[in-house]
């Protein structure tokens, strides 16, 4: 900067003094104002200079406070360009101090929130050295996080969760106790290099408690079930008893006899079926897939009822992977039903996606209670069991589809619907 403005004014240095030493004037006369003139142009340019020079060194202070990370440091705010640079670099520390601030406050609730929750996490590097743990996670393996940080995944016994599946249940016994754990890794980046975030968690205690709930449930259905059963033979059964103490019988024991007896074996037959019931629910066998068509699946069911005949609104020729069998009574259980509540009853199929849907749908009342269709033994026919929705269910999930009943938008009825993976 002393240069250009030493550059500046050299022209007008160099004429001025050209006139002078070619002026009549005295050599001392010449020397004085050559020291003058040479004199005010340094420090013409000088003052040019720190004019400048300051604010840029004030400038450079600033930066240099925002790089270490003070943003409490302003600078004067002048007239002109400088200034005007002076103040966009005040702002930009007033935004980096309250983005810092507000990273300070975000960093601080994701490690309360990290320490406060029951699941284990653990952060490696890419030589798969542990650079984070939160307290579940030294509840987990036994040691405070002072030991483990910086440790190998081998030492710690987590090498073989950072391979393999990103997600997976296993049994396994750590320092907290022995148990199945859901285990599930994915990837971040922290300053450009690849880390990988561990999170185990405990599947034992809800596993527990859903089994529990499972067995509740049991307990209550085949408590009803068996107290209906029971009562009624265990009331006859003492009538009976009564009977053939009697001395002398009446005349019409036998016929007494012979009706208890047969309501006892009813009673008993009515018991068997729904154990049997019960048994092909827990018992129900693995789909055989192999390639079908849907078309001929639909027609082929749909020619088996006979109590009228089904509407079919052909859709385009589909191919699925599943059990034959199994689809086809799931279908004539759906035909079924929808016989029952209507004389008008329609399929339809039609690909959507990468999924085939195929649609039952009837013209009757429609259905008056969703919430209960697929509990077991839960019916609203007369001599119903119950199972025949349940089965269809757990037939379709297991063709990795989904079954679905709910009553028409447009029009009365109850719809079914079906969505199976397509080839």
């Amino acid at each position: 900067m002393l240069l250009w403005a030493l550059a500046a004014g050299l022209p007008a240095v160099a004429v001025a003094l050209y006139l002078l030493w070619t002026s009549g004037m005295g050599d001392s006369l010449r020397w004085t104002a050559t020291l003058v003139i040479v004199g005010a142009w340094w420090f013409c340019a000088s003052a040019i200079r720190q004019r400048v020079a300051s604010p840029l060194r004030a400038l450079a202070s600033l930066l240099e406070a925002m790089r270490e990370g003070d943003y409490s440091i302003r600078g004067a705010q002048d007239d002109g360009a400088l200034g005007e640079v002076m103040q966009q670099v005040n702002a930009m520390g007033t935004t980096l101090r309250e983005q810092r601030l507000g990273a300070l406050e975000a960093t601080t609730l994701l490690r309360k929130v990290m320490e406060e929750i029951d699941v284990a996490i653990f952060a490696f590097d890419g030589a798969r050295r542990l650079r984070l743990v939160n307290r579940a996670g030294e509840r987990l393996l036994g040691k405070p996080a002072e030991r483990m940080l910086a440790a190998d995944a081998a030492a710690l016994g987590l090498a073989e969760f950072l391979e393999g599946d990103d997600s997976r249940t296993v049994q396994r016994t750590f320092a907290a106790g022995a148990g199945r754990w859901s285990v599930t890794r994915s990837q971040f980046r922290e300053g450009g290099l690849p880390h990988q975030l561990l999170v185990v968690s405990d599947l034992t205690r809800a596993l527990r408690e859903e089994e529990l709930k499972a067995w509740q449930r049991l307990v209550r259905v085949l408590g009803h079930e068996f107290n209906n059963s029971l009562a009624p033979i265990k009331s006859i059964a003492g009538s009976l008893e009564t009977l053939v103490a009697r001395d002398p019988l009446p005349g019409d024991w036998r016929d007494d006899m012979q009706r208890g007896l047969s309501v006892i074996a009813s009673r008993s037959d009515g018991l068997s079926r729904f154990l049997g019931a019960y048994t092909l629910l827990a018992k129900l066998p693995p789909p055989q897939l192999a390639p079908m068509s849907v078309g001929d699946w639909v027609r082929q069911t749909v020619a088996l009822e006979t109590r009228l005949v089904p509407i079919v609104e052909a859709g385009p020729e589909v191919m699925l992977q599943g059990d034959r069998v199994q689809l086809e009574q799931v279908l004539i259980n759906l035909l079924r039903n929808a016989a029952d509540m209507s004389k008008q009853v329609r399929v339809t199929w039609r690909r959507s996606g990468a999924h085939v849907e195929v649609s039952v749908t009837d013209e009757g009342p429609g259905l008056a209670n969703t919430a209960n269709l697929f509990v077991p033994f839960f019916t609203t026919k007369p001599g119903g069991s119950g199972i025949g929705l349940v089965l269809s269910r757990q037939v379709i999930e297991a063709h990795g589809g989904s079954l679905e009943l709910r009553n028409r938008a447009e029009g009365k009825g109850c719809e079914a619907r079906l969505l199976l993976p397509a080839l």
